[in-house]
């Protein structure tokens, strides 16, 4: 199974198997994932060798605006989608085999977790992963210690507080907190 492949199955799967073809692609790519954010996290690297260690991770060319201030976590790696310009600030974690899009001029605040994957409800479908993608349209500010859950969208230009929990959509322009995240003001409010 190719990398193609793999992620083409995610976005069509409701339901990926435990032992299947794509379970164990999603392995493979998370020892490749593993030995290149070793390499991130390993030792100082300047801002270019981040970018390129970076484009090796998701296999996506990156703007020269792109940052990201390791440590940085993922399993998988291949379907993290960034735009232009986003910044990733320090121990964030992704967990992208539903796939993570991230539009353009994006901040994403220290650690925090962005999720795609939910397990089986029932104990002997446990091991199996229900994989459901993370939308973060332009303009969009995470703060600090986020937790962004499976198939959420977040609209261009909105913000998150710190420490929030998302767990549903969050319109384009507006400012939600919490846990569970709600809305509160609008960017616009004074």
């Amino acid at each position: 199974m190719t990398n193609e492949e793999f992620i083409k199955e995610m976005q069509a799967s409701a339901h990926t198997k435990c032992g299947g073809e794509v379970h164990l692609k999603m392995h493979e790519l998370s020892q490749e994932a593993l030995r290149i954010t070793a390499e991130i996290n390993g030792s100082y690297h300047e801002p270019a060798e981040l970018r390129g260690l970076m484009e090796q991770l998701i296999g996506q060319e990156l703007d020269e605006h792109f940052g990201l201030f390791p440590p940085f976590y993922t399993d998988c790696g291949k379907n993290i989608h960034l735009g232009k310009g986003v910044f990733i600030n320090a121990g964030c974690k992704f967990q992208d085999q539903g796939g993570i899009f991230i539009g353009d001029g994006c901040l994403i605040g220290h650690g925090t977790v962005i999720a795609t994957l939910n397990h089986g409800m029932l104990p002997k479908e446990r091991q199996d992963l229900i994989p459901s993608p993370v939308h973060i349209g332009n303009g969009v500010w995470i703060g600090s210690g986020s937790i962004i859950l499976p198939g959420v969208t977040i609209g261009d230009n909105a913000v998150i507080g710190a420490g929030s929990v998302v767990t549903k959509d969050i319109p384009a322009n507006i400012v939600a907190v919490g846990s569970p995240a709600r809305v509160i003001k609008s960017i616009y409010d004074n």
